[in-house]
């Protein structure tokens, strides 16, 4: 008890009428001196403060420095906490009896910097102990040992109480299991803040490529972090927490830019565009849904959004954690931030490397820059793609004078999926492909055909073959989606629809890739397609893969190349069986033997599971290098027995495989072949430089893939000035 004026009587009961004053408890820790007047009610016209309410006015400096030192002193339990004190127009003896169990203090353990200082009383048993021994309450004054007071004579249900065992010590607001459990509590604090210390770490110096990630990568000393820890300490208290949760924000923004970097840098050796490349997320979400299957997406869709709202939350509290850190611990806070500021300096002047990874790091404010560039290149993209479309050599050129070596034949422009120069260079697959291309070479020069190849390079890596088959056809660097659109809606001619403006060749497309509307086929100047709908295929799917090589072939045969009395044909023909996941491949079987394609039901249970490739790199390897034997085999056999004397077949690789097959190799070069059985085709392009056979040279020549169009016109048409050289620039 905290009173010490003695008295003959019991005090004065307030009147119902009377708002109640302060309770016993509410006096200073010291008590009154002897002698003193009883205490007098506390003026009520100053509303309770709430101990869960922050205090605006006060400084979130001065808040982080209010941390209790242990037992109270005296004038720290002035203020009265809400639930002691008594109700407008209820009896004093309602409320909390001065016997009842003060309220624990929250001691050191208690985190202030984000809460105002607690105006709870901080009636502790210390404080109660170092009252005067000599003190006594009137109650005590008057009522003997054992004898019932007043107070306790009042029925509950009259006092306005209610009967039940006695309620628990109260608690104060979110701190009461931390003054229960103080270790536990202290655990959790430093826990959660050396989490958030790894959090924004990792933002800071992850790499945004797979390929960069080590041990010394995470081993460095971020500027950004540096520089950002010293504006949040120069901040004033709500400047700094606005700014806080701002950088949090952005921080994770930038960290998922990082993941999605990862993941188009692991399949298009490219950063993403901002500008760009949003398009590409539904592509992803049809080769994951094709692939996997249609709980595969949905499984992944759901993690990645989950993924992106958990580093943006995470992220943001992260920063806001060790802010507060920051500040109730200024003067270390400041030194550290010299030291490391001085360190990142001395390590950038003297080139510290750590394995071969700058100590010094900056690629945060790196990653940004480029960005900031590369928004601005792609939205002047339109402009730029714009001029370069408008120039075309053989525009003017009449229809008679155009592909004048090639009249009468049927020309066969085939693209075949991923077939890119890491398939003939790579030791771990060369040897195989070089057998298939040597036994192709050998079938065809038994049938009467030669051949000769070179190398492209494809506006593409990866990923992204519409863009290379419109890059080959148009003459135009095709290198994003913005341009593909732009083509396919301008009246630019492509190699394709040149044939069909001659008049001399019917043009058709087979191209089973395409499952739904393909209104750009018609910008192409195909007068019939056959989308895998309208191949006559009943078999299954190679994962992504709708129709196999085979049978696509076959169908063309069946419904074009076949038929008697017909007049020269041109035809774009996409073979899909070595598209990216390279599982379950199919396996050629005779001709005869294909039907409706039901029969490769069994050939795609015997195939391999892309869940089961996917886990081990050399198990992607060699089912890339299988399903490209697999192509290569279809179509050297296909010209073997349905090819004659008209036949011209030029067959070509879209890009390379992605960075798991091409194992670090950042070429983009593509192998490009002329087969045909008239010697004065190849005659044609003698000067090219190609190599004899299917397989070109290391050191055959090297086009951009969009001078290829200008090239072949040249060479079986007339030949205006600088034809070849007005390619587009990239």
């Amino acid at each position: 008890m905290s009173h010490t004026t003695r008295s003959s009587r019991l005090p004065e009961q307030p009147r119902p009428d009377q708002d109640a004053g302060p309770g016993p408890e509410s006096g200073g820790a010291g008590g009154t001196p002897a002698g003193a007047a009883p205490d007098t009610p506390a003026d009520t016209d100053t509303p309770p403060t709430d101990p869960d309410v922050p205090d605006v006015d006060a400084s979130e400096d001065a808040a982080a420095d209010s941390v209790s030192d242990g037992p109270a002193r005296p004038g720290d339990d002035e203020d009265r906490a809400p639930d002691q004190e008594g109700a407008p127009g209820q009896d004093a003896d309602a409320v909390e009896s001065p016997d009842a169990t003060p309220r624990p203090d929250h001691g050191g353990d208690t985190e202030t910097d984000t809460e105002p200082k607690s105006r709870e009383p901080s009636a502790t048993p210390e404080a109660e102990a170092a009252a005067p021994e000599e003190a006594v309450t009137p109650e005590e004054a008057v009522t003997p040992e054992g004898a019932v007071t007043p107070e306790e004579a009042v029925a509950p249900e009259e006092a306005g109480a209610v009967a039940g065992p006695p309620a628990p010590p109260a608690r104060s607001g979110r701190g009461g299991w931390r003054v229960s459990h103080p270790r536990v509590a202290r655990g959790v604090t430093v826990g959660t803040t050396v989490l958030a210390g790894v959090l924004v770490l990792f933002a800071l110096v992850v790499p945004n490529r797979l390929d960069r990630l080590s041990v010394a990568a995470f081993l460095r000393i971020p500027a950004e972090g540096v520089l950002l820890a010293a504006l949040l300490l120069a901040l004033p208290p709500r400047p700094r927490r606005i700014v806080s949760y701002v950088v949090g924000a952005l921080l994770g923004l930038l960290t998922v830019l990082k993941l999605v970097d990862m993941g188009f840098y692991s399949v298009l050796v490219r950063p993403f565009d901002l500008v760009l490349d949003w398009s590409l997320f539904g592509n992803a979400a049809d080769w994951v849904r094709e692939s996997f299957g249609r709980t595969g997406e949905v499984v992944a869709l759901i993690a990645v959004v989950a993924l992106v709202v958990a580093l943006l939350v995470l992220m943001t509290l992260a920063v806001a954690r060790l802010t507060d850190v920051m500040v109730r611990n200024r003067p270390v806070a400041g030194r550290t931030v010299l030291v490391l500021g001085t360190a990142w300096i001395t390590c950038v002047t003297l080139g510290v490397q750590f394995t071969g990874v700058p100590v010094a790091s900056q690629i945060d404010a790196r990653i940004v820059q480029n960005r900031v560039r590369q928004v601005q290149a792609g939205l002047h993209d339109g402009e730029v793609f714009e001029r370069q479309a408008s120039v075309d050599a053989f525009a003017d050129t009449p229809p008679d004078q155009l592909l004048t070596g090639l009249r009468g034949k049927d020309v066969l422009f085939t693209f075949i999926e991923s077939y890119g120069r890491t398939a003939i260079d790579d030791p771990a697959m060369s040897r195989q492909i070089d057998t298939a291309l040597t036994q192709g070479n050998d079938r065809l020069k038994s049938a009467g055909f030669s051949s000769r190849s070179g190398w492209l390079r494809s506006p593409v890596t990866g990923a992204g073959s519409w863009l290379a088959h419109s890059t080959f056809l148009s003459g135009l660097w095709i290198k994003n989606q913005q341009r593909y659109r732009s083509l396919t809606t301008s009246d630019r001619s492509t190699l394709t629809s040149y044939f069909r403006k001659t008049g001399a060749w019917r043009t058709v497309g087979i191209v089973p890739g395409v499952r739904r509307a393909w209104p750009e086929g018609r910008f192409f100047g195909l007068d019939h397609i056959y989308d895998s709908e309208h191949l006559g295929y009943k078999g299954p799917y190679f994962s992504w893969t709708p129709v196999p090589d085979q049978f696509s072939l076959e169908a063309f045969e069946r419904l074009e190349h076949g038929k008697k009395d017909r007049g020269p044909m041109m035809a774009e023909i996409i073979l899909a069986s070595s598209h990216n996941p390279w599982a379950p491949v199919a396996h050629m079987i005779d001709w005869n033997d294909l039907g409706d394609g039901s029969v490769f039901e069994k050939i795609k249970k015997e195939g391999k599971d892309p869940k089961e490739v996917w886990k081990n790199p050399e198990s992607v390897r060699t089912e890339y290098r299988r399903a490209i034997e697999y192509s290569l085999h279809s179509l050297t056999e296909y010209v073997e027995k349905y090819g004659d004397k008209n036949t011209v077949l030029v067959f070509l690789g879209d890009h390379q495989p992605v960075p798991t097959v091409t194992a670090g190799s950042t070429s983009r070069d593509v192998p490009v072949t002329i087969v045909a059985h008239d010697p004065k085709v190849l005659d044609r392009v003698s000067d090219w430089g190609w190599t004899d056979g299917l397989k070109p040279a290391d050191n055959a020549p090297e086009w951009r893939m969009d001078t290829f169009r200008d090239r072949f016109l040249t060479a079986f048409g007339p030949h205006p000035e600088g034809s070849a050289a007005t390619a587009s620039k990239p």
